[in-house]
């Protein structure tokens, strides 16, 4: 598949101008499709709430909720390290990915809702609509991706995860730089941007899979496309949960 490097390219990590270089579906294989792509996102989400809705349902003190933690946070990191190397595989560790991240996002969620109750339901609904208005603003073309967009949204992703790499390097030092994570103004303002920056990262995914589609990527693009959205969705309703927990805080 002949592509252009610049024009193929998401803020989102899943999603880069060398996914699907030198391949297109061959002959008698179906092709990448736009409405495949988001039945595959679709059923990516209903796999997540329900991977989520089983460690919600865990007690506070339920000695396996370390264990889903554990699994959720390194099985989600190793399958999609897998996935985003291998995208041919998309349609197997996809959906292994999306269930280890349901996993945790039920432990995270009912741990938030404890301290701050129904915050967890706050960000879903907030999380879903930002979905929704971006999905519609791209659709009717209303935010153009040009090439300017394009490299503001990936230069400040990028900074966001210098800024939290760092954070956790200074941390093993026994030095607190977390001055982002405090609720006060400067931390509420910094999660408003940080969450602005998530939701941009929606409007070049939706891009990244147009292109990849007219391209003619295989089929199994599809699967791989609906990873890619489901990677930024998670980013953005954790951030969104921070910043509630924050402003309720």
């Amino acid at each position: 598949m002949a592509t252009n490097p610049v024009a193929l390219r998401s803020g989102n990590p899943a999603l880069t101008a060398e996914t699907f270089r030198g391949t297109r579906a061959g002959f008698g294989e179906d092709a990448m499709t736009i409405q495949g792509t988001v039945n595959k996102t679709a059923i990516s989400l209903a796999i997540l709430m329900v991977a989520a809705s089983y460690t919600w349902n865990l007690g506070v003190g339920d000695p396996r909720v370390p264990v889903f933690m554990m699994v959720g946070v390194f099985g989600g990191l190793v399958v999609a390290m897998v996935t985003i190397f291998k995208p041919k595989f998309a349609p197997i560790t996809a959906p292994l990915y999306v269930i280890a991240e349901g996993v945790f996002l039920g432990v995270i969620s009912k741990a938030y809702n404890v301290i701050w109750n129904g915050i967890a339901l706050q960000a879903i609904v907030a999380t879903l609509a930002t979905f929704a208005v971006c999905l519609v603003l791209y659709s009717l073309d209303i935010v153009k991706v040009t090439q300017k967009f394009k490299f503001v949204v990936i230069g400040a992703t990028f900074g966001i995860f210098v800024m939290y790499a760092l954070t956790a390097l200074l941390s093993l030092f026994a030095v607190d730089a977390y001055f982002w994570a405090q609720p006060n103004a400067l931390g509420i303002g910094i999660s408003v941007v940080i969450c602005a920056v998530a939701a941009l990262n929606l409007f070049l995914d939706f891009d990244m899979i147009r292109q990849m589609s007219v391209a003619g990527a295989p089929k199994s693009a599809e699967w791989y496309g609906a990873f890619g959205i489901t990677v930024t969705i998670v980013w953005l309703y954790l951030e969104i949960l921070r910043l509630l927990s924050k402003i309720r805080s």
